[in-house]
């Protein structure tokens, strides 16, 4: 597995934590930090950083992307592993330009097979793609 795949499973770990138990960001993210220092050495953890921090500044911005065009769903109705999936890859697609949106929605796809439901991936998938086609124009 390549770094930044290896990253984006442990932000995902990390901001699904931070989302269920809604304490202060920054503890947590310490114990995560220490739970998890042997998975987060040198550019994964650089771009792991990236990810947390970046998805965590940006979070209202991606969630009223997520809301718009996620059809018939709501935010707080998804499954927090897809939502926190998918705030990953919007935070991607708007704020780090050296990666290619299909880049980031593949990514969110596959990361959203081995960690979600069997709907999980086209479901991600479909509402990424949305996005990505209104960012892009």
């Amino acid at each position: 597995m390549g770094d930044r795949r290896k990253s984006r499973e442990l932000a995902l770990q990390a901001l699904f934590a931070l989302d269920l138990n809604k304490t202060d960001f920054r503890p947590q993210m310490d114990d995560f930090l220490e739970q998890h220092g042997e998975d987060l050495s040198g550019p994964t953890r650089l771009f792991f950083q990236t990810l947390v921090d970046g998805v965590f500044e940006n979070r209202k911005q991606i969630d009223t992307l997520l809301d718009q065009w996620a059809k018939n769903w709501k935010i707080s109705r998804m499954p927090a592993v897809d939502r926190n999936i998918m705030r990953i890859a919007v935070f991607e697609m708007l704020h780090l330009s050296d990666i290619p949106s299909s880049v980031s929605i593949n990514e969110a796809v596959e990361i959203g097979k081995k960690f979600g439901t069997r709907d999980s991936g086209p479901f991600i998938n479909g509402v990424l793609d949305r996005i990505r086609a209104q960012h892009e124009t």
